[in-house]
């Protein structure tokens, strides 16, 4: 396979991050006084150990780690997991064979202040036949499969909690760090796959995920859609195409499939911050779909009559309201059939969307403040249509406040162009590293 490297090509927006990252050293000092003594010790621990950060970057990088290569996210594991042990966390592997993914490592420590969640993932969509395999740096910038998406936000955790511990800061605060294996893509029964996360959410009081959100070091996620599956089954009446529209006959699979989809679009389509998209569509005669693949194939003739149709899709809300309000609504229009066609729509939980709250919006300001005493600039919120589906959102409803997308800067995730702005690396961690440590001070009320 031939490719332009990532690295190769010209971007404008990574000139200015460079650039960014330049001004952020020179103010660093004009700053400090916005800075304690320990956030001070902190930044300065974060920025001795950027080259080792960057090394821990590339190795897991060239660990392949596909969702459904165990082995290798195993392994991703396990160095993540050296990591945390040297740091004096509690650590444990959650088996994935009840939800048939390799696993999720989970990391503990303390019982002092309040109880933070920090989040990422161990998984790639990059499996092991795809030929994006290794970490290649030219510069200040990198490319690899997971740079972004996002081994670049475990390192930022590992080493945000490095700095906290080298300042003193690490036993002010409870720490639970969940990283999934199976974030690209769900071990099913969800309720299994997601039971770490649900489980260290209830225990909590914050939530802060390590996403690289829309790759932008100026932006953080307060809110996220969810993403729930839909999957339509339409039957009609095979027959001679000539006797079409007649009592006994109707209108046919695939006329009552469009006049649905139809439906979906007159009913729902503008309303704020909903999606809900027909990826899939087989019909005719006869029809073979299968699900695990998301193909299918189909045999008909214009001469008869289609008999079946199936279409998948995803729907995508902002509020848990939302959600189940869509959900009535194509309900309604699925059962409003053509003449001689049935039609039934079922739903496959997916990610619940994480709602915009006060709570988020309050950690959001305190990081933009963060952002702003290390004269790094404000940060503002991501439109949540730029955000898509993440494991935080499965902390709803059960921390006081979460925030996400603090992950580095870089993009084209889940290509085999991503790639990495490595100045933001430390500019995260050190990010990351005070406002774990105000949140420890002078916790948001």
């Amino acid at each position: 396979m031939n490719r332009v490297s990532p690295l190769t090509k010209p971007w404008k927006p990574l000139v200015a991050g460079l650039v960014a990252g330049a001004l952020l050293t020179v103010s660093s000092a004009l700053h400090a006084q916005q800075l304690s003594e320990r956030e001070s010790r902190i930044v300065s621990a974060v920025e001795s150990e950027a080259d080792a950060a960057i090394a821990l970057l590339e190795r897991l990088v060239n660990i392949n780690s596909g969702t459904m290569n165990f082995e290798g996210v195993q392994a991703v594991g396990s160095l993540l997991r050296a990591e945390f042990d040297a740091l004096g966390f509690e650590t444990e592997w959650v088996d994935g064979g009840p939800f048939d993914r390799a696993g999720h490592l989970v990391a503990r420590h303390g019982d002092r202040g309040p109880h933070l969640l920090l989040i990422g993932h161990l998984d790639t969509v990059f499996e092991p036949e795809s030929a994006f395999q290794t970490f290649e740096r030219e510069g200040e910038r990198a490319a690899g499969p997971g740079v972004v998406d996002m081994k670049g936000g475990d390192v930022i955790i590992v080493h945000a909690l490095k700095a906290l511990a080298a300042a003193g800061g690490l036993d002010a605060v409870t720490i639970t760090v969940v990283m999934t294996g199976d974030e690209e893509r769900s071990g099913r029964p969800l309720d299994l796959s997601k039971a770490a996360i649900v489980e260290a959410a209830d225990a909590a009081d914050i939530a802060i995920a390590f996403e690289n959100g829309d790759s932008n070091p100026a932006t953080a996620v307060v809110a996220r859609r969810g993403s729930t599956g839909w999957r339509l089954e339409v039957t009609g009446t095979p027959a001679h195409s000539s006797q079409l529209f007649q009592p006994e006959v109707g209108a046919g699979a695939i006329y009552e499939a469009s006049r649905i989809l139809s439906g979906f679009y007159d009913r729902l389509a503008g309303e704020p911050l909903l999606t809900f998209n027909p990826g899939v569509v087989v019909a005719g005669t006869e029809v073979e779909y299968d699900a695990f693949s998301a193909s299918g194939d189909a045999f008909g003739k214009s001469n008869v009559v289609a008999g079946r149709a199936t279409i998948t899709g995803d729907l995508r809300t902002i509020t848990l309201d939302q959600l189940e309000s869509a959900r009535s609504v194509m309900r309604f229009v699925a059962g409003q059939n053509l003449p001689g066609t049935t039609a039934e729509i079922t739903f496959d939980d997916g990610y619940p969307p994480l709602a915009p709250s006060d709570g988020n919006r309050r950690l959001l300001a305190m990081f933009d403040q963060v952002s702003r005493d290390l004269g790094a600039g404000p940060v503002s919120a991501v439109n949540p249509r730029n955000a898509g589906a993440a494991d935080v959102a499965f902390t709803t409803g059960l921390v006081d406040m979460a925030i996400d997308g603090l992950g580095p800067g870089g993009g084209n995730d889940h290509t085999v162009d991503e790639w990495i702005d490595l100045p933001t690396l430390a500019l995260q961690t050190k990010r990351a590293a005070l406002l774990i440590s105000r949140l420890a001070e002078r916790p948001v009320s």
